[in-house]
This record gives C-alpha cells, sequence and structure tokens, in this order.
C-alpha cells in the first residue's frame, strides 16, 4: 500500500455463547453510511493505543463493554484518505447494553448472530476471513 496518510483503525469479533450455554453468537454492526455489515471498528485517536481503541470503539458502535483476547488476523486495504490498516481481537463480554444502544449515523443496528448467520450476512471477504480466524479460537 502506498500514497496517503496511513489510517489505523482497530475493532474486535465481540463474542458470548447462546442463552444455554450453546452456540457461539459474534456481535455485527449495521453502518447506515456504507449500507453493510460488519464488524465493529474505528479509527484510532491521536495517542491512543491500538488496544484501547478497539474496547472504546466496540462499547461506543455497540454498548458492550468487553475484555480483549488474543489477537486476530488484520486486515489493509485502500480508503479515500489512503491506505488502512485495522487490528483485530477477540474480545469477550464484561458488560452487554447492545439493546439500549440508540441508532445514530455511524451504527444504526448492532445485532447478534450465530457463526452460519454472521458469514452470510457480512458484506465483506476481509470481515469473513477475520471472523474464520476468530472461529479457530473457540
Amino acid at each position: 500500500m502506498s500514497g496517503g496518510t496511513l489510517v489505523r483503525a482497530a475493532g474486535a469479533v465481540v463474542w458470548r455463547r447462546s442463552s444455554g450455554g450453546g452456540e457461539v453468537e459474534v456481535l455485527l454492526v449495521h453502518r447506515p453510511r456504507h449500507e453493510d455489515w460488519s464488524l465493529p471498528k474505528g479509527k484510532l485517536d491521536p495517542g491512543e493505543s491500538w488496544e484501547d481503541a478497539a474496547c472504546r470503539e466496540i462499547e461506543e458502535e455497540t454498548g458492550v463493554v468487553g475484555a480483549l483476547g488474543r489477537e486476530l488476523c488484520g486486515a489493509a486495504y485502500t480508503v479515500a484518505e489512503g491506505p488502512k490498516l485495522v487490528r483485530y481481537w477477540l474480545m469477550s463480554v464484561v458488560s452487554d447494553r447492545s439493546a439500549e444502544r440508540r441508532p445514530d449515523d455511524e451504527v444504526d443496528e448492532a445485532r447478534w448472530c450465530v457463526l452460519d448467520e454472521a458469514r452470510s450476512l457480512l458484506d465483506h471477504d476481509l470481515d469473513r476471513v477475520v471472523l474464520r480466524s476468530a472461529s479457530l479460537a473457540w
């Protein structure tokens, strides 16, 4: 990747067990500006660590406070501002207020999905690659 300033972003595959300890569910977000379903992520603030940004962005976009686990594969691609690098972690749920989060211009819906549903709902192949790397950790 060349040209432009590197855009740095961090996110997570937020997961839980469905009620009764059954299947793994992951939390996806719908972004109205892009009209897509994706893994929650966002840009780092100046001076912010990757891990702090991941935690902040997940809470802002989903209402979930989580604990970071191991780092997953990342994603690199080009956006209008230049090259973009996104680092992802596994994140377990500490506190879930996703049902109380109000829609906004950035994220208008957060949805818990079982893995098969998440794979089909995600709009970007890179997100499916990250989700696959997370599924190998369970």
